[in-house]
């Protein structure tokens, strides 16, 4: 059995897009930042790094995130 598995925990960047399919099933679409901090080994300065990961929802969660998630909002992923 293999297994991959990944958490995101971030803020939401914009406002989730939810939208619905053509056979009615509805689809939120956002985006989620997460920074990295560490201090560079050879200068000594903290250092800070952004990623941003591209999240798609379906049907009931999609809905749920279109009433509940806004821009700056703290979520989890997993």
């Amino acid at each position: 059995m293999n297994l991959n598995k990944a958490i995101i925990i971030g803020n939401v960047t914009q406002d989730p897009e939810v939208r619905t399919t053509p056979g009615g099933t509805q689809v939120a679409n956002f985006t989620v930042a997460t920074n990295r901090t560490w201090n560079d080994r050879s200068s000594g300065e903290r250092q800070s790094k952004a990623e941003f990961h591209n999240v798609v929802a379906w049907s009931r969660l999609a809905e749920i995130i279109g009433q509940y998630v806004k821009r700056g909002t703290l979520i989890m992923i997993e």
